[in-house]
C-alpha cells in the first residue's frame, strides 16, 4: 500500500521527493495512508451523509416549516450543493492533498481566512460527531424515555474504537452501514407511496389532505420558511467532505471524478423523494414531531401509519445504525482536518496532532475530535430535543460557510487557471456548464442563506438562544481572520522562526510577488498570476493501475445493477 509521504508522490507536506527533513521536523510520524477502495468512496458517496438530517431533522423543518417549505428549501439547498460538489470535486481531481477544501483556500483565496475557515470546520465535525450522539438518545426514546445517556456513550467508545485502528475499518463500517441506509431509503419510498394511496391504519387515500389542515402547507410564514434553510443545511452536510476522502483514497484521479459524476444526483433523488413523501403523510402538526425533550422521526411515523410495530421499530433501528454511521463520517472528518491543520506550512495547529500511529491514524486529533463529543451529556440538564436543535443550527451554519468557501477557492483557481495560459482540457475533470458562473452562484446564494436563515430568531420575538446558535460563527470567523493575519504579520524579531513557505505546500502554494511593498497587514489575497498550479498533481503509479484494472473486472452486470438502483 502507497502511503502520502512516499517518496515518488507528493508527500503530506506537498514536498515532491525525498524532502524528508522537513516532515520529521514537526512530528515523527508514519502519514496518512491511500486504504480507501473505490467500492468503499463510492458508497460513502451514495449515503454516507444520509443520516439524522434526514431521518430526523426532517421532523422540525415539517414542524417549523410544513410540508411546502420543506419541499422548496431542501430542494434548493440540494441543488446548490450539487453545484458545490462539481466545483470541490474539480479542484480535489486536480490536487488530492490533505486538507481539502481548507487547503484549496489558503493556497488559491487568503492564507487567513483558511485558518479561520479551517478550525471552524473542526469544531463542525466535533460538535456534529456531539449532536449524533444526542440525537442517538431522542432514537432512543421511542423504546424508553430513561438512561438514554447510555447509549451515547457506548457508540463514542465504539466510534473512537474503529477510527482509531485503521482507515480501512471507517471505510468497511461505513460501506455495510451506507448500504443498510441505501435499501431502507428504496424501502421508504415504496412504502410511502402505498401508505399515501389508503395502506395506512385507517385504509383511507391520503393525497395531499396533510397539506390543506390548518397553518400548512407554509408553517410560522417567512421566518418558519427561512428558518427550514439551515436544517436543510445541516441534513446535507458532510457531503463536501468527499474532498476529504481525496487524501486517503486509491487512485483519487479516477476515483473521484467517479464520485462526483457517478452518485451525487441520487443523494439529491432520496431526499426529494423522501421529503416530499413525508410532507405528504405526516401531518406537520404530529405529536412529539420536534420539541424540546422529544423528536420523533417521520420515518419512523409514515412505518407506523403501514400498521406494523415492528415495521417501525426495524425503522428506528436503521435510524439508530445511521446514526452511528453520521457520527463516524464526522469523527473521521474532523480528525482529518485538524491533521491537515498541524501539517500545514506554516502549521496552524500543534505539531502533536501530526502524529499517527504505525497504521496511518493521526490519534491525538482523533482524541481532541472525539473530546468535544461531551457536549451530548448536557442534555440531561437542556433536553434532548432542544439541545439537539442548537447543535443542529451551529452545524448547519458552518456547513453553509464550508459551501461558501468553496465557491471562493474554485472562483480564484479557475481565474488563476485561465490567467496562466491553462487549457481546460489540462484539467482531469471539470464540468463545462458550470463555467464560469458555478463558483459566483455558489457565493451568492450561501451568503444570502446565511443572512436570512435567522430570520425567526430576530421576528416577531428576539432569542438570544437561537439568534447566537444561527450566527454565532460569523463573527468568530472574522476575529480568527483578523488574529492571524496580524500574527503572521508580526515583525519578524517578535515572532518565532518559520521556515517559508515551500512552492509545494499544500497550504499555500508559490506566491512570487511582483512588488516589494507589502500589502496591508490584514489583506493576504492569492495572486492569481504567480500561484503555484503544479505543485501536488497526482500522477498514476503500477498500483493505481492495477487498481483500476480490478475495479473493472469486478464490474459485473450484478454490480452495475445495484449502483444504478443506488
Amino acid at each position: 500500500m502507497s502511503t502520502i509521504d512516499d517518496s515518488s508522490r507528493p508527500n503530506d507536506y506537498g514536498a515532491v521527493g525525498n524532502d524528508a527533513e522537513s516532515a520529521n521536523a514537526i512530528a515523527p510520524r508514519v502519514g496518512l495512508q491511500r486504504g480507501l477502495s473505490a467500492r468503499q468512496v463510492q458508497m460513502i458517496a451514495i449515503a454516507g451523509t444520509i443520516g439524522t438530517g434526514l431521518f430526523l431533522g426532517t421532523g422540525k423543518s415539517l414542524a417549523q416549516g410544513g410540508p411546502a417549505s420543506m419541499l422548496i428549501c431542501y430542494a434548493l439547498v440540494g441543488f446548490i450543493v450539487y453545484v458545490t460538489l462539481l466545483l470541490l470535486g474539480e479542484m480535489a481531481t486536480q490536487y488530492p492533498i490533505a486538507g481539502s477544501f481548507n487547503a484549496y483556500t489558503a493556497r488559491f483565496f487568503s492564507p487567513s481566512y483558511a485558518f479561520a475557515l479551517s478550525w471552524n470546520y473542526w469544531f463542525n465535525d466535533a460538535v456534529s460527531v456531539a449532536s449524533d450522539l444526542t440525537a442517538a438518545q431522542l432514537v432512543l426514546q421511542f423504546w424508553t424515555p430513561s438512561n438514554t445517556w447510555v447509549v451515547s456513550l457506548v457508540f463514542w467508545v465504539f466510534l473512537v474504537g474503529v477510527n482509531a485502528t485503521h482507515v480501512k475499518a471507517y471505510g468497511e463500517l461505513e460501506y455495510w452501514l451506507s448500504s443498510l441506509k441505501v435499501v431502507t431509503v428504496i424501502i421508504f419510498i415504496i412504502l410511502g407511496v402505498l401508505v399515501n394511496l389508503g395502506l395506512n391504519e385507517d385504509h383511507r387515500f391520503i393525497g395531499v389532505s396533510n397539506w390543506r389542515i390548518p397553518g400548512a402547507p407554509f408553517v410560522g410564514g417567512f421566518g418558519g420558511f427561512a428558518r427550514v434553510f439551515v436544517t436543510a443545511s445541516f441534513a446535507y452536510g458532510g457531503t463536501e467532505s468527499l474532498g476529504i476522502t481525496a487524501g486517503e483514497t486509491k487512485n483519487p484521479s479516477k476515483n473521484m471524478p467517479r464520485v462526483v459524476k457517478f452518485v451525487f444526483w441520487r443523494i439529491l433523488l432520496f431526499y426529494i423523494l423522501s421529503i416530499l413523501l413525508i410532507g405528504l403523510n405526516v401531518p406537520w402538526d404530529y405529536p412529539n414531531l420536534s420539541n424540546k425533550s422529544a423528536t420523533t422521526s417521520p420515518f419512523t411515523i409514515v412505518f407506523k401509519e403501514a400498521g406494523s410495530a415492528f415495521a417501525a421499530s426495524f425503522m428506528n433501528t436503521v435510524i439508530l445504525t445511521s446514526v452511528l454511521s453520521a457520527g463516524n463520517h464526522a469523527l473521521f472528518a474532523g480528525t482529518r482536518v485538524l491533521y491537515g491543520l498541524s501539517v500545514s506550512k506554516p502549521a496552524q495547529a500543534p505539531a502533536l496532532f501530526a502524529w499517527t500511529t504505525s497504521r496511518g491514524v493521526p490519534l491525538p486529533a482523533l482524541l481532541l475530535t472525539s473530546s468535544v463529543s461531551a457536549l451530548c451529556f448536557g442534555s440531561s440538564f437542556i433536553g434532548s430535543g432542544e439541545l439537539w436543535g442548537w447543535l443542529q443550527n451551529i452545524v448547519g451554519v458552518s456547513n453553509q460557510i464550508a459551501w461558501l468557501s468553496i465557491g471562493l477557492a474554485s472562483w480564484r483557481f479557475r481565474k488563476a487557471w485561465i490567467r496562466q495560459g491553462r487549457s481546460l482540457s489540462d484539467l482531469k475533470f471539470h464540468t463545462s456548464w458550470t463555467w464560469p458562473y458555478g463558483p459566483p452562484f455558489v457565493i451568492f446564494t450561501v451568503s444570502a442563506l446565511i443572512l436570512i436563515q435567522g430570520w425567526s430568531s430576530v421576528i416577531p420575538v428576539f432569542s438570544a438562544v437561537d439568534f447566537l446558535s444561527f450566527y454565532i460563527e460569523v463573527p468568530v470567523i472574522i476575529m480568527m481572520y483578523f488574529s492571524w493575519a496580524l500574527f503572521k504579520n508580526r515583525p519578524a524579531a517578535s515572532r518565532p522562526a518559520e521556515t517559508e513557505p515551500s512552492a509545494s505546500s499544500p497550504l499555500l502554494g508559490r506566491r512570487r510577488s511582483r512588488s516589494p511593498p507589502r500589502k496591508l497587514w490584514f489583506t493576504d489575497l492569492v495572486d492569481v498570476q504567480t500561484v503555484d498550479l503544479n505543485s501536488d498533481q497526482y500522477e498514476e503509479d503500477e498500483a493505481d493501475k492495477r487498481d483500476e484494472e480490478q475495479h473493472g473486472a469486478q464490474t459485473g452486470i450484478w454490480r452495475r445493477l445495484y449502483y444504478y438502483l443506488a
